[in-house]
C-alpha cells in the first residue's frame, strides 16, 4: 500500500512539473515605502511569483529543464490605499547549446506599472477579461517571454504567444492604465514593444533573434569562429531596421540585453575580421561606442 501511495505521488509530482513554462525570480524593492507594512510586500512578492510560475500559459508540454529562465524585479515608489505605483524590470535569458551558459533575450524596463493589490485577492488570468492591471501586465510579459524564447529556436515560430500579447493590450486598452495606449507621450511602452514585434516592418529583429542565438551562439561549442560569423550576420540583420525607423525600440531593446554579451564574445577565442561589425554597431547603437571600442 505504501509502495502504491509513493507510486501516486510521484505520478502526481511528475504531471505537475511537466507544464508550466516559466521559471520567475520575483524581488520587490519598496525600501522607499518606511511607513508601510513590509509584509504587503512580501505577500505581494509571493502571489506574482506563484502566478507567473504556475499559470499554464500553453498547451505544450514543458520538462523542468526547459523552463524559460526569467527576472521580475519591481520597484515601488509609491503606495497610497492598495495602490501601487512602481516600475517593473523583465529579463529572461535561454541556455546554450553544449555550455552551462545562458544568454539574454530580453532586457524591459517598464515604467508604467501602477496597480491595485488587495492582500488577499487571488491573481487570476483572463484572456478575455480585464480583471486587474497586475494580472494583465504580468500576463502580457509572460507571453511575449515565451514568444521571444521561441523565435531564438526556431524562425518566427513564437507568433501565437506574442499574439496573445497583443490581444492583452486590446483587452487593457479600455483600462485607463498607463502603458497600453498609442497615445502615450512616449512610444516607449507595451503596445508599441507589440505592434512592434507583429509588425512586418520589424521582421529582421525576430529573424536575428533566430540567427543570433541558434545558428551563432549553439555552434560556437563545436566552431566557435563560426559561430562568430555568424552573429556578425544576425547584427547585419537587425541593422536593416535602422534604414528604415531609426533608433526603433526594438533595436534598443536587443542592445539593452546583447551588448556585453558581444563585447564579451568578440574580444575572446579566435579572430575574426571585425571591421564591417563595429562599423555597423556603431552605426546602429552609437550609445554604446564606449564598450565596442573594447572590441579588436
Amino acid at each position: 500500500m505504501r509502495k502504491f501511495l509513493s507510486v501516486i505521488l510521484l505520478i502526481f509530482v511528475v504531471q505537475f512539473s511537466i507544464g508550466q513554462e516559466l521559471n520567475a525570480s520575483v524581488s520587490i524593492n519598496a525600501d522607499r515605502m518606511t511607513d508601510v507594512n513590509p509584509q504587503i510586500f512580501k505577500n505581494l512578492e509571493t502571489k506574482v511569483r506563484e502566478f507567473l510560475n504556475s499559470t499554464k500559459w500553453t498547451n505544450e508540454k514543458y520538462l523542468p529543464n526547459e523552463k524559460i529562465e526569467c527576472n521580475f524585479f519591481i520597484n515601488v515608489a509609491k503606495f497610497n490605499n492598495n495602490n501601487i505605483e512602481a516600475t517593473l524590470q523583465v529579463q529572461s535569458s535561454r541556455p546554450i547549446y553544449n555550455s552551462t551558459y545562458s544568454s539574454p533575450v530580453i532586457n524591459i524596463n517598464d515604467q508604467d506599472f501602477n496597480f491595485r493589490f488587495l492582500e488577499f485577492e487571488q491573481l487570476i488570468y483572463d484572456q478575455n477579461s480585464f480583471t486587474s492591471n497586475l494580472v494583465s501586465v504580468l500576463a502580457f510579459y509572460a507571453n511575449v517571454i515565451i514568444g521571444l524564447d521561441k523565435d531564438t529556436f526556431e524562425e518566427m515560430s513564437g507568433t501565437t504567444y506574442l499574439t496573445n500579447a497583443s490581444n492583452i493590450v486590446n483587452v487593457a486598452q479600455t483600462s485607463g492604465y498607463a502603458g497600453w495606449s498609442q497615445n502615450a507621450k512616449s512610444n516607449n511602452n507595451r503596445y508599441f514593444l507589440i505592434t512592434d514585434l507583429l509588425s512586418n516592418t520589424y521582421t529582421s529583429y525576430r529573424k536575428a533573434l533566430y540567427i543570433y542565438h541558434n545558428e551563432g551562439l549553439d555552434v560556437m561549442y563545436n566552431n566557435p569562429k563560426e559561430g562568430k560569423e555568424v552573429i556578425t550576420n544576425s547584427i547585419s540583420e537587425l541593422a536593416k531596421i535602422q534604414k528604415v525607423r531609426p533608433n526603433a525600440i526594438l533595436t534598443r531593446g536587443f542592445f539593452d540585453a546583447k551588448t556585453d554579451e558581444i563585447v564579451q564574445i568578440f574580444t575572446g577565442g579566435p579572430t575574426t575580421n571585425n571591421a564591417n561589425l563595429l562599423e555597423t554597431l556603431n552605426r546602429i547603437s552609437p550609445l554604446n561606442s564606449r564598450k565596442w571600442n573594447k572590441i579588436r
